[in-house]
């Protein structure tokens, strides 16, 4: 049979984006300019740093005791110059040289172990913040509905959670401790100064209140080209991770070439717009350096003049100097920091962004309990049910759809590919809300439900079987977290995988391959039979759950899901028709609606849609006209 039959009826991935959607990302070719990351975007990691406020006043003490030890240094220099080697200095010069260096080691003393406390404390900052972030948007991600994944590739969220975060880290560990230091050498540098030499003090603030006007604009600059960097990375991302999961596909259909070609053209993309954001923080950095020392040695070379004329001693023009060095450093480190935090203001728009996108389907405030539960299964009904994807709104998946299946029953619905059949299946599930009509679960509506008590009910064995990259044993569990090993194997018996997973090489703990790659197609479709028989749901969901098996392990699931099917409800869809025959009641859909309902001999005689579904499959069946 066909596997890739019934798509047609999921939503399709390249829809149109929704309002959960994030901000769709531009491609390299979009002409548009980027979205320019503000500074502000900082005030949405608030709830995560406001847990560790000790840590930050500790980290805030070791910053201040660390920067005041640095600010001492150059008095200590002009102590040193003035009484040691001035013309007043006489026999005390040596004492006098021999208690300042004394004084320096104290100094240099205190200034290391300060910077060890702050480097550490920052560190441990940088890493915890990051750890709940990754966490935070992960567990937020998780419970976001299909609709957000249409438009979402999965490669976008995951470049999102480490290339984005590890920014933050480095802003939170390191860039913000580094600012509030080179923030407090500039205002102590700049005091220090006044107090040394208000004239050439003055004069080294207006001329630098001139060139802080050319570092602003290319500032401006590098802000909007490091937001457009990181999109064009997450973009080779969100590439690299669609191809790698479709590898099978990609190599049948000989694409290796093709693939490698566009990822290339994408990385070459990122590439040319990073070099774009390094040239202009390039430029930044030379008419920073350029303009701020070029301020610094002219008001020297008048401090100089000064000197010889006698209105300053030589200590205090060395004390200016340190200063003023320690000043321009700090401006010069602020500018590298402020770039750094440009970036990383750009990746916590883009982390924030997902964390603000609120999913539509959300469980109730006050959900309703669901009633007691027939001994036999859940009963299922639908009103007037109609449904159109967000991607395709002019296009109805189900129309004016009504049904009543009761508790133990057995439906099945059959018909063509794009009828609406796997549709039926999520809106079962609440993956999706219709937008008219209701369906009831035990007569309750289940968007009166919570989510967790609706799909704790349902158990689906889907077309497209999903293995984690575990072992057999922790594969089959996933139906149900706290099941013993006893109640795994007794699964996997019923679904007719304890067989195979037995001759496994380590058995039950063989570890299965990243998305069940070692295992056959009829392999992972009995693991996924095994998951949800352990699960025992009420209302059992079978999306073609033998498509993928040959005629013994057909045989062998068949029986198994047959003796699974009593005491609870059960919906198949299924295009093999010999895996419906025995149902209590066969639902016929086209075109989202239910054209026939009967039994297979019924529906067979009917000689209508089911009639010729089966004529096709079973050469010797009678069609009546």
């Amino acid at each position: 049979m066909n596997t890739l039959t019934d798509k047609t009826d999921k939503p399709m991935t390249n829809s149109t984006a929704s309002s959960t959607d994030i901000a769709p990302k531009p491609t390299a070719d979009d002409a548009a300019p980027p979205k320019k990351a503000k500074l502000s975007a900082f005030k949405g990691l608030g709830p995560f740093l406001a847990p560790y406020r000790k840590q930050f006043m500790l980290a805030g003490v070791a910053l201040v005791v660390a920067a005041g030890s640095t600010l001492a240094i150059p008095y200590a220099f002009k102590q040193m110059i003035d009484l040691g080697f001035g013309g007043d200095a006489g026999s005390q010069s040596i004492e006098n040289v021999n208690a300042v260096f004394l004084a320096l080691f104290g100094v240099a003393s205190i200034l290391a172990l300060a910077t060890a406390a702050r480097f550490y404390t920052v560190s441990w900052l940088g890493e915890r913040v990051t750890a709940d972030i990754r966490a935070a948007v992960y567990r937020h991600v998780i419970t976001q509905s299909p609709q957000f994944f249409e438009t979402t590739a999965s490669g976008e969220v995951v470049s999102r959670l480490t290339t984005d975060t590890t920014l933050i880290q480095a802003m939170v560990g390191t860039s913000i401790s580094m600012a509030l230091r080179n923030v407090l050498l500039f205002i102590g540098g700049l005091i220090m100064l006044f107090i040394t030499s208000p004239k050439l003090s003055a004069i080294i603030i207006g001329l630098l209140v001139l060139v802080v006007v050319p570092i602003v604009f290319f500032g401006r600059r590098v802000r909007a080209l490091s937001r457009a960097s990181q999109d064009r990375i997450a973009d080779a991302s969100a590439m690299a991770g669609e191809i790698l999961n479709a590898m099978p596909t990609v190599q049948a259909f000989t694409h290796e070439k093709i693939e490698a070609n566009r990822f290339r053209a994408s990385v070459e993309g990122a590439f040319l717009t990073a070099l774009e954001r390094i040239r202009a923080r390039a430029l930044l950095t030379v008419v920073a350096i350029l303009l701020v020392f070029g301020t610094i040695v002219f008001v020297l070379w008048l401090g100089a003049h000064a000197v010889l004329e006698g209105n300053m001693t030589g200590g205090a023009l060395g004390q200016f100097i340190l200063y003023a060095v320690i000043v321009a450093g700090a401006i010069g480190a602020l500018s590298e920091t402020m770039g750094e935090a440009q970036r990383a203001a750009g990746a916590a728009e883009r982390l924030l962004e997902l964390l603000s996108v609120q999913s539509v389907i959300q469980s109730p405030e006050r959900p309703l309990l669901p009633p007691p539960r027939a001994a036999n299964g859940a009963s299922l009904s639908l009103e007037e049910l109609s449904f159109t994807y967000p991607s395709r709104p002019d296009t109805a998946a189900l129309s004016h759809l009504s049904l009543d299946i009761k508790p133990g029953e057995t439906v099945a619905v059959v018909g063509p590919s794009g009828a609406g059949k796997t549709t039926l299946f999520q809106l079962f599930l609440r993956f999706y809300d219709p937008q008219h009509g209701a369906i009831k679960l035990d007569g309750v509506d289940i968007r009166k439900l919570d989510l967790h008590t609706l799909r704790d009910a349902i158990g689906i064995v889907p077309q497209d079987t999903v293995i984690f990259s575990a072992d057999a044993m922790e594969n089959i569990r996933y139906g149900r977290a706290g099941a013993t090993d006893a109640e795994v194997i007794q699964a996997a018996k019923l679904a007719a995988a304890h067989e195979f997973i037995e001759k496994l090489p380590q058995g039950y703990q063989s570890f299965l391959g990243e998305r069940g790659v070692r295992l056959s197609g009829g392999q992972r479709q009995r693991i996924a039979i095994a998951r949800a028989l352990l699960k025992n749901p009420p209302l059992l969901l079978l999306d073609e759950a033998t498509s993928a098996l040959d005629a013994e392990s057909e045989r062998l699931v068949q029986s198994a899901l047959e003796a699974a099917m009593v005491g609870r409800t059960t919906v198949i869809i299924a295009h093999r028709l010999a895996t419906v025959q025995r149902a209590d009641r066969i639902i016929v859909m086209e075109d989202g609606r239910i054209v026939e309902t009967g039994t297979h001999a019924s529906l067979v005689q009917l000689g209508g849609i089911y009639a010729n579904l089966a004529a096709l499959q079973f050469h010797n069946v009678h069609v009546t006209h």
